[in-house]
């Protein structure tokens, strides 16, 4: 499906919002794309962010997978609305071995309150990609100060 911004600001908008997460910042994850309806982010697997046996933590594969669904979703809202993750689901895959994780969040089905999208993680080791984590989410539509 072909989506488009409905306003001109809207990557300035986005990537703004992305740099105002703190986890994001914690996870020290980088938005790397963003098209209409799909979003990139990656993050390095680091010791700060691996589990007991070296893979990066499955909670890294969900922070990250959600915030490119929902950055995906948020790209179709029109201006002054942004998104909130109202349900989200993961598929861990596989073992998350080596250097980074990248996710790849689509929008299914963008309406003007819910909004279904998708992130596929995968463990990048060079130019070699595996899929680690699939993430299948609803996002609500919801006032840019959320309400406030």
């Amino acid at each position: 499906m072909a989506f488009q911004f409905r306003y001109k600001g809207a990557v300035d908008r986005a990537r703004e919002g992305f740099a105002r997460q703190g986890m994001m910042g914690t996870l020290k994850a980088q938005m790397e794309v963003l098209k209409p309806g799909f979003c990139e982010i990656t993050a390095l697997i680091r010791p700060e962010v691996s589990q007991q046996q070296g893979f990066a933590h499955a909670g890294l594969a969900f922070a990250i997978g959600d915030s490119a669904a929902g950055f995906a979703a948020q790209s179709l809202m029109s201006e002054g609305m942004d998104v909130l993750t109202t349900e989200m689901k993961i598929h861990l895959l596989a073992p998350a071995r080596g250097n980074s994780l990248v996710a790849r969040g689509v929008v299914l089905k963008s309406g003007r309150t819910l909004t279904v999208a998708e992130a596929n993680v995968y463990a990048q080791t060079g130019d070699d990609e595996q899929l680690v984590a699939k993430l299948v989410g609803t996002m609500m539509a919801v006032p840019e100060n959320g309400g406030h």
